[in-house]
């Protein structure tokens, strides 16, 4: 699990307005899937109950945590409401 103090909170609504570098934040392929699981279970609980989680992510200059509802997930990129998108690569986890 990933310590919450080193991770600024963030407003969903400023997320569009950060640069993401291409490269992955993460280097151990049994993190990468377990991330994979967690935004698919963070879909779910978006989409039937309008559950919130935290997702913890790293832009081209610190680390941040928002607080929201996952909307959608393609293989690249985590939807947010109002078509806000963080690249799933950026992303170091979620916390249901």
């Amino acid at each position: 699990m990933v310590a919450t103090s080193t991770f600024e909170l963030i407003e969903k609504e400023k997320i569009e307005n950060l640069k993401f570098p291409s490269k992955e934040v993460l280097n151990d392929n049994e993190k990468i899937r377990e991330r994979k699981g967690d935004l698919d279970r963070a879909l779910a609980l978006g989409n039937l109950e309008h559950t919130k989680i935290k997702i913890f992510f790293e832009d081209e200059h610190s680390r941040k945590v928002v607080e929201t509802t996952v909307w959608g997930v393609t293989d690249k990129r985590v939807i947010l409401k109002q078509g806000v998108v963080i690249p799933i690569h950026r992303v170091h986890s979620i916390k249901i």
